[in-house]
């Protein structure tokens, strides 16, 4: 049933009102038919206790009064009905047509509904087989009999069709018009609610996930006494409060932005001096304790870790500021096979495969940025899986653009740490373990690499196989 109904607001208004209508249309319909239906069987009822029963009486009388021995109808309508009944038995049965009364053969049936009319001079409805409907009134006569009396309820059943005939045809008239009229109100009406509609449509599509936001003016003409005015009020004031939040937002991350640049910045000449002093400190001429030298290397290994976590962060943070890449002629092909040379050097202990076409692939782009991308990918493909993996980098071509893949058949990624991997400072280990020398950046890198080229970054994983795909435009 609810499937029949329409789905739109105004579509199920236009509906509801047609609906009304015609039940209004229909209950006006059966009550004036049966009004009518009423008044004529009344008249008709009249017409039988103003006869008083005078054609059954005469039945009885097989002479005829006039001199030419013709037929006598007696002054009785045409079609009137007459019957005498004694001791519950029909004697005589006629009905009167084309002046005359003819003689009725009456079948069982009709002689048992004609001894169970009751005998008050009320009118009541039969139907006879070979007469059809007929309205009757039965009164006793003189001697003791029952007499009678019936005319066809036909004329009234035809006028009352009738009746109905032009009902039906004014009211479908009357429907069609006005669920025209209502379609075309109900959609005048709603038209603020439609504004509301393409409004709330316009600020969906809107990129409100990041950066800075121009918000569509407020929606004109809304009538707060009005229920779709309301509504509309109640938008415009949405509109206002997230335009606020975005703003607020906005500004928040790019004081958190520049932060991030000038701390970077800043840090990486004290980072090139604490590096350099302990270099400087190891090359000694003199006898340097072990315990001094081991803590000069220690310094040096983490100036070194500290100044890549530096360098990773001045490059998010200026990929996020929209700084331009290059847009050079890149062999990808050519990158992908330098980067596996390096993570095979890195990595002698993983299986390392290629599936490449036979053509080298270029895309345009900044040719340094890709090369770290597909080498943050490798290089974390070398560090989260055990030794022996096989690590497959595969290179593909249609024509919506160039997708790189990395698969693996190590552990995979666990369901939860999926869809934030390539979040920043996001880890397998939870406890920020330094065991594996991440910093949390890597894929946070390529995703920014990829997306500054108008690419996508995804990740398929489940145990066994890991795939992250990166999809690049021609």
């Amino acid at each position: 049933m609810r499937r029949l109904l329409p789905r739109t607001l105004r579509g199920q208004l236009t509906a509801g009102l047609v609906t009304l209508l015609a039940l209004a249309c229909l209950a006006v319909g059966v009550m004036t038919a049966l009004a009518l239906r009423g008044f004529l069987i009344g008249r008709l009822d009249d017409q039988l206790s103003a006869s008083g029963g005078r054609f059954a009486a005469s039945l009885e009388h097989e002479a005829k009064p006039d001199a030419d021995n013709r037929p006598d109808t007696r002054g009785q309508a045409e079609s009137t009905f007459g019957a005498r009944l004694l001791d519950d038995t029909v004697t005589q049965a006629a009905v009167v047509e084309d002046a005359t009364d003819r003689p009725l053969h009456l079948i069982p049936e009709d002689r048992r509904t004609l001894a169970g009319i009751p005998v008050d001079g009320d009118g009541h409805s039969i139907r006879l087989s070979g007469l059809g409907k007929y309205r009757v009134s039965a009164v006793r006569g003189d001697d003791q009999d029952i007499l009678i009396t019936g005319l066809p309820l036909h004329p009234v059943e035809e006028t009352v069709h009738r009746l109905e005939a032009v009902e039906a045809a004014l009211f479908g008239a009357a429907l069609l018009a006005t669920g025209t009229a209502a379609a075309l109100w109900v959609r005048i009406s709603l038209r603020p609610l439609q504004r509301v509609t393409a409004r709330a449509a316009e600020v969906a599509r809107l990129p409100l996930a990041s950066g800075e936001i121009a918000m569509p003016g407020p929606l004109p003409g809304t009538d707060p006494r009005t229920e779709v005015g309301q509504v509309g009020t109640a938008f415009n004031h949405m509109l206002v409060h997230v335009e606020g939040a975005l703003t607020r937002r906005h500004a928040s991350e790019e004081r958190l932005r520049h932060f991030a640049a000038d701390a970077s910045h800043e840090l990486r000449t004290p980072v090139a001096n604490i590096r350099g002093h302990a270099e400087l400190a190891l090359r000694h001429r003199g006898t340097v304790p072990a315990e001094v030298r081991h803590a000069l290397e220690r310094i040096g290994s983490e100036s070194q870790r500290m100044t890549r976590l530096v360098d990773d962060l001045l490059l998010l943070a200026r990929l996020d500021a929209g700084r331009p890449l290059e847009h050079e002629p890149v062999d990808l092909t050519l990158l992908i096979l330098n980067a596996t040379d390096d993570a095979r050097a890195a990595g002698p202990s993983h299986h390392w495969l290629l599936d490449l076409p036979e053509e080298p692939v270029t895309v345009t782009g900044d040719a340094h940025r890709l090369q770290q991308a597909i080498g943050n990918l490798l290089a974390n493909a070398r560090t989260h899986t055990p030794p022996g993996t096989d690590v497959t980098i595969s290179l593909t071509t249609g024509e919506s653009g160039v997708q790189v893949n990395v698969s693996d058949n190590g552990p995979g990624i666990p369901d939860e740490l999926q869809p934030e991997v390539f979040g920043r400072f996001v880890r397998a280990d939870r406890a920020r373990s330094r065991s594996t020398g991440s910093t949390g950046l890597g894929l946070a890198i390529v995703h920014a690499v990829i997306t500054a080229h108008g690419g996508t970054a995804t990740v398929t994983s489940r145990p066994g196989h890991t795939t992250f795909r990166l999809a690049l435009p021609n």
